[in-house]
C-alpha cells in the first residue's frame, strides 16, 4: 500500500488516528478551493454543474467559519454586529458564559460539540451579556454581594447546554466578546428570548452603565424591563440597600478594575 502522501486528499481526511466529523469537514473545505477537481463524485458534478465558485460558496454555506476563541473574531464582525450561533458549555459568573461557536449545518447528527474540558480549551467564545450588571461574587479579594449566586443559578439554569445565537458588538480588554444573547427553545423554536432583558425581568440584574456599555437596539426594552422588576421589587430590588455592582467594585478594587 502506498504510503500516505500518496493517497488522493479526500482519502486522507479519514485515515487521520484522530479525526472527528468537524476537523474532516473543516479540512474538506480549506482543500476545496485547489483540489475540487480531484475531489469525489458528489462535489466534481456540484462543481461541473454550478462551478466551482458557487460549489465552494455552497461549501461554505454547508460548514461555515468556525471562530475557536474572541481572538479569531475580524473586526468587520463585530463592526457589522455580525450575528452567529453556538451552544452555552459553562457559566462562569452571573453575567458572561462560554460558547461552543457552531457554524454552518450539521451539529447534533454529523458533527457534535465537545463535552470534556481538555477538548473545550481554547475552543470557546468567553461572552460578556451586554447591557447588564449582575451582582458580583467573591473575587479578587472582594466580598460577594447579595443576590449573586441567586444570578449565577438563574442564568445557569437559564442558558447551560442550550443553543443561543450572538449578536457581536465588541471585544473587551478582558478578551471577552461584548454580545447581545438570545435563546430559541424547542417547540418555540421562532420565539426569541433575550437574555439581558430575561435577567433585568427576573431582577437578577441592573443596566450597565460603565465605560464601553453596548446595548445594540435595545436599550428601551432593557429600561423597561428593569423599571418592571423595580417595581415588583424582585431580586436585587428587594433588598433596602441595594449597591449597584459598579460602586461594590470600586469600593473595594482601585478604580473597579474587575471583570
Amino acid at each position: 500500500m502506498g504510503n500516505k502522501d500518496d493517497l488522493p486528499w479526500w482519502q486522507t481526511l479519514f485515515n487521520d488516528k484522530e479525526h472527528n466529523a468537524s476537523n474532516v469537514l473543516e479540512r474538506t473545505m480549506k482543500a476545496i478551493p485547489e483540489e475540487i477537481e480531484k475531489a469525489p463524485i458528489g462535489w466534481s458534478v456540484a462543481a461541473a454543474a454550478i462551478g466551482i465558485p458557487a460549489s465552494f460558496a455552497l461549501f461554505r454555506l454547508i460548514v461555515g467559519k468556525r471562530y475557536p476563541t474572541a481572538a479569531h473574531i475580524p473586526p468587520q464582525a463585530f463592526a457589522k454586529s455580525q450575528r452567529v450561533k453556538g451552544k452555552v458549555v459553562s457559566v462562569g459568573d452571573s453575567d458572561n458564559f462560554r460558547v461552543y461557536h457552531t457554524p454552518g449545518i450539521g451539529w447534533g447528527w454529523l458533527r457534535s460539540v465537545p463535552t470534556t474540558r481538555k477538548e473545550l480549551k481554547d475552543q470557546t467564545l468567553h461572552v460578556r451579556l451586554a447591557g447588564v450588571d449582575a451582582p458580583e461574587g467573591a473575587h479578587f479579594g472582594m466580598p460577594a454581594q447579595p443576590f449573586s449566586a441567586e444570578s449565577k443559578d438563574w442564568l445557569t439554569n437559564l442558558s447551560l447546554n442550550k443553543k443561543v445565537h450572538l449578536e457581536l458588538y465588541s471585544r473587551d480588554r478582558y478578551d471577552r466578546v461584548v454580545a447581545m444573547a438570545h435563546l430559541r427553545t424547542w417547540p418555540f423554536y421562532w420565539i426569541r428570548r433575550n437574555v439581558s432583558v430575561e435577567m433585568l425581568k427576573a431582577g437578577m440584574a441592573s443596566i450597565y452603565t460603565s465605560k464601553g456599555a453596548e446595548y445594540g437596539k435595545y436599550l428601551a426594552k432593557l429600561e423597561k424591563a428593569e423599571q418592571q422588576a423595580k417595581r415588583r421589587k424582585k431580586g436585587i430590588w428587594s433588598q433596602k440597600d441595594f449597591v449597584d455592582p459598579s460602586i461594590h467594585k470600586k469600593q473595594f478594587l482601585r478604580g473597579g478594575d474587575a471583570p
